[in-house]
């Protein structure tokens, strides 16, 4: 690597993980906090409780997220919890930062590593400046920004698919040497492979590199190859022994068949216009990157870089309700989008002479480049923002007033933010009639902006604190 393109690539890495430092200290109450709070709720319970991996625990002990069966041990049987153990044991080990910036920053260090293998993966197809692009739009597409700065597993996972996927590559081309670094590139694919698995299954959607590689080389022998046979054993098996131990527990297990297609809408309109504009088009790209990415789709590329796109389109239409109703499911398909607005930078920026001015298309890509990433981050820019300050102060409050080993009922439509800060298992809805719940061990009741029939409830349980933001019952006390 070249020294300028080494500082290149040094200012993107720097300048990502400032622009990823926003709001860094705020309490997790922005977008999609729910699932934020529930994966650092596993890492919390690790703090406290000791590394149990095989019975991952968080707050919610109600029958919610199964569907069927109530939680009484709050077991959270989703993803293997490598990415809670990075926080808990980051948390532990270095403190100064809370567990939840801590949690923040496993992501945003992961993020970074991914920036770092995209370039490479890129640049080995490709060139180093089309991989410097494709470093740079990761980095710093609003959209990636936010979601890599999260409480979320997903980073981690495209970490350690791109991992995979590039030791996979420095196997494949090293084959004919016969040295140790072959098998320690295969050795090192298959543990990343199975990592993202284990972390987000949906990452098998995005092994189709793996395959095109593979079928390039071998042709239909591919499937005869016992390297590539163990590969698979290697990346496969860990996830399919955490799905057979994940089913032991069923009240742990969330529902997840309605992912795919709950109410029929895909390739429904509604479907096309949720993802294509409202998701990639307006959010992401900002619309005025989708001129760039076309191009670069329509650029002659390496069919390596169209398995990604591939492997994207297969996900968002098997996946297709997760990916309607929840944005963070386009997390994994960042990198994609990246590659080709590398390709169509490269484009613009390199014209045909014969066809195109060279000053007038940098200038058209310079323009389309910066409407791109302010209208993306005028869309991007309240996720940040604390949606319901009232939660906050309600759930200190419990945590001042009830002792640590309460049961709480945190009532929040589902929602377990609420719950999450009180610091105390219990349940996030009414799923139960209330006589029912404090039978099951619920010890206060804490309502967020408590309207005035809300302090009806006081002529049978004690209030024992309340303010506009909050009420608490104690469930064991008359007034």
């Amino acid at each position: 690597m070249k020294r300028f393109e080494l500082i290149i690539l040094a200012l993107i890495l720097i300048g990502g993980f400032l622009v990823r430092l926003y709001h860094f200290t705020y309490p997790v109450a922005d977008w999609h906090s729910w699932r934020q709070v529930d994966t650092s709720a596993v890492s919390r319970n690790f703090v406290k409780d000791g590394f149990d991996l095989l019975h991952p625990k968080f707050d919610d002990l109600s029958n919610v997220p199964s569907g069927v069966f109530d939680n009484p041990q709050g077991y959270r049987f989703v993803e293997f919890p490598i990415y809670n153990v990075l926080q808990a044991k980051a948390f532990l080990v270095f403190g100064r930062l809370t567990l939840e910036e801590w949690g923040r920053m496993v992501s945003i260090i992961s993020s970074l590593v991914s920036t770092f293998l995209l370039y490479v993966l890129v640049s080995r197809y490709s060139n180093r400046t089309i991989g410097l692009f494709a470093a740079f739009f990761f980095s710093f597409l609003p959209f990636n920004v936010y979601w890599s700065r999260t409480i979320l597993p997903d980073s981690t996972a495209t970490t350690a698919t791109l991992a995979g996927l590039l030791f996979f590559d420095l196997w494949i081309k090293n084959l004919q040497k016969n040295n140790y670094r072959k098998i320690l590139y295969f050795l090192l694919s298959g543990i990343f492979l199975a990592m993202s698995l284990l972390i987000k299954p949906f990452a098998g959607f995005f092994f189709l590199p793996i395959v095109w590689s593979s079928w390039q080389k071998w042709r239909i022998s591919m499937f005869k190859r016992a390297d590539l046979i163990a590969l698979a054993v290697i990346s496969l098996v860990p996830w399919l022994l955490w799905r057979w131990w994940s089913l032991q527990f069923p009240p742990g297990v969330p529902q997840s068949g309605w992912l795919f297609n709950e109410g029929n809408i895909r390739f429904k309109g509604s479907f096309f216009h949720w993802i294509f504009a409202s998701r990639i088009a307006d959010l992401i790209l900002g619309f005025w990157g989708v001129a760039i990415f076309a191009v670069g789709v329509a650029t002659k590329n390496k069919p390596y870089f169209l398995s990604f796109l591939f492997s994207s389109l297969l996900y968002i239409f098997i996946v297709a309700k997760g990916n309607v109703q929840h944005s963070y499911y386009q997390i994994p398909i960042v990198a994609t989008i990246a590659i080709f607005l590398a390709l169509g930078s490269n484009f613009f920026i390199n014209p045909p002479r014969q066809y195109f001015s060279k000053l007038a298309s940098i200038l058209v890509f310079a323009v389309c480049v910066s409407f791109m990433f302010v209208f993306s981050w005028f869309e991007v820019r309240d996720y940040y923002n604390i949606q319901d300050p009232a939660i906050i102060a309600a759930g200190n409050a419990v945590d001042k007033l009830a002792p640590k080993d309460a049961k709480i009922i945190a009532p929040y439509e589902g929602d377990t933010t609420l719950l999450y800060f009180t610091k105390r298992q219990g349940w996030p809805s009414f799923e139960k009639d209330i006589n029912v719940l404090i039978k099951m061990g619920a010890d206060y009741l804490v309502l967020s902006n408590p309207k005035k029939a809300d302090y009806d409830i006081g002529n049978k349980y004690k209030i024992v604190a309340s303010s506009p933001q909050y009420l608490i019952f104690d469930l064991h006390q008359k007034p």
